[in-house]
């Protein structure tokens, strides 16, 4: 019974993947950083937004082990991450359909209230 054996471990990883991983993670902060001080209108939460995802992405695949793992494990990553952007999809279709300005922000009825008689 005990001379069953495992082989299921991974060798380690290589120092040089996770100090350039972590470089790269520093480098895409630094960058999200001068983005948000740009004044580039209604592009600066999409591509904010981009490079959260790339960052992201990197995490997962490297410091989670991902990279390594098995395909079970990278297809129920993936189904997760449509399912995720399916919902997002048609939360932000749903939210676009809105009115959100049905006042004019000068004109919001103010109610004063009556003296008691």
């Amino acid at each position: 019974m005990s001379a069953h054996e495992h082989d299921g471990m991974h060798p380690p990883a290589p120092v040089w993947m996770y100090v350039s991983n972590f470089l790269v993670l520093v480098v895409l902060t630094i960058v999200t950083y001068f983005v948000a001080t740009l004044n580039l209108g209604a592009f600066s939460t999409p591509i904010a937004l981009g490079i959260a995802v790339v960052k992201a992405a990197l995490v997962v695949l490297f410091f989670m082990h991902v990279y390594e793992s098995s395909p079970l494990t990278k297809v129920v990553i993936f189904c997760s991450l449509f399912i995720l952007t399916v919902l997002l999809t048609f939360f932000m279709v749903d939210y676009t359909t809105r009115n959100l300005n049905v006042l004019p922000p000068d004109e919001v009825p103010v109610t004063v209230p009556k003296k008691a008689a």
